[in-house]
């Protein structure tokens, strides 16, 4: 596979593109951009890496936030969970290892938040230790490559793909091989309108040859999308409103939001304001219906949430509600917590 390895690498050398991360590719720096960019596209990715290694230039620094700053930073990135694994990642290494990633991929594995994926890049990037990635570009490049029908999203076609990308592993020069591969994924091998005319491993590609490339890679069809409907209550007293901070296992935990009486189905305002739970949460205190919002529809990975936004005006404050998840605050402070991007866009339309 001499040929694979030196075309590759390359073309790499000729087109690969100027990001911050790969200037100096510390374990921290390989881990941080890769974490980010998780289904993130780069161009958004690199300005959050940028404020992240600003605010926190080592992994040291960033286990000593707490994980609402962490949040706060993250906010506008979705998944939430990566951000709380970050962080909790960060602690790790520098309880379990002195602040110092591990050279080694099995104890890299098993640090919170990184998969198979990250500890590969980590391991070959950072430390130059013989371990393939496996990520949408590879799996892309090689799926067209050898032309393989498996799916790519089912454990057959996961293990196929892996010891694939393993025996076609540059063992000499393993991080750069692989950042190779997944730049030719992401820049001439690309989903739509790939660069098959010039590509330089034409000869070699089997779904050129087939005329399979845009039937590769094959993936099974996504899980059913649920919807859900918000009807979020923007309850305002004097200069302050009530929040909400989000537990459990239900979508943005521990994020910040406001009360909300969701619903099997749309409800108008009217509905909204005469229903039990409403009763309950206003105490019956005297109230104006200042406005309601347009309908927001904001879509996650396997939910569509379809959301509106009621706003009332108390005279005084609430009691019963007042806990730890539900709160008043002064409005003016809204911009210290972290929020969902729904919020966001509400509060900035």
């Amino acid at each position: 596979m001499d040929f694979l390895h030196d075309t590759l690498i390359n073309w790499y050398a000729k087109n690969q593109r100027d990001l911050p991360w790969r200037q100096h590719p510390t374990p921290y720096i390989v881990w941080l951009s890769e974490v980010i960019l998780q289904q993130t596209r780069v161009n958004q990715g690199r300005d959050y890496y940028l404020r992240f290694v600003d605010r926190w230039p080592s992994v040291d620094a960033l286990a000593q936030a707490s994980e609402e700053e962490v949040l706060k930073m993250w906010q506008g990135l979705g998944y939430y969970s990566r951000a709380r694994n970050l962080h909790q990642c960060a602690k790790q290494v520098v309880e379990q290892y002195g602040g110092q990633f591990p050279a080694d991929f099995e104890k890299l594995r098993k640090l919170k938040g990184i998969g198979d994926y990250t500890a590969a890049a980590i391991a070959s990037i950072a430390f130059n230790l013989p371990h393939a990635v496996v990520d949408g570009n590879v799996y892309r490049v090689l799926s067209r490559l050898f032309d393989i029908e498996t799916p790519i999203n089912i454990s057959e076609g996961q293990n196929h793909f892996a010891r694939l990308a393993d025996e076609l592993l540059n063992r000499k020069q393993p991080g750069l091989h692989n950042q190779a591969m997944m730049e030719f994924g992401a820049l001439h091998c690309t989903p739509k309108n790939p660069n098959c005319l010039l590509c330089p491993l034409q000869a070699q590609c089997l779904a050129f040859e087939r005329q399979t490339v845009m039937q590769r890679p094959v993936k099974l069809q996504k899980l059913k999308v649920t919807t859900r409907y918000f009807n979020y209550l923007v309850i305002r007293t004097n200069d302050s409103i009530y929040l909400h901070k989000r537990s459990g296992n239900d979508i943005w935990k521990n994020l910040y939001d406001f009360p909300c009486i969701e619903s099997e189905k749309p409800m108008t305002a009217e509905e909204v304001i005469g229903s039990e739970k409403f009763s309950q949460l206003i105490e019956n205190k005297n109230f104006t219906l200042v406005k309601n919002s347009a309908t927001y529809t904001h879509k996650l990975t396997h939910r569509t949430i379809i959301a509106q936004f009621i706003e009332i005006k108390l005279e005084e404050k609430l009691l019963r509600i007042e806990t730890k998840d539900l709160f008043l605050t002064p409005e003016k402070e809204l911009e210290n917590y972290p929020i969902p991007r729904l919020i966001d866009l509400y509060l900035n339309n």
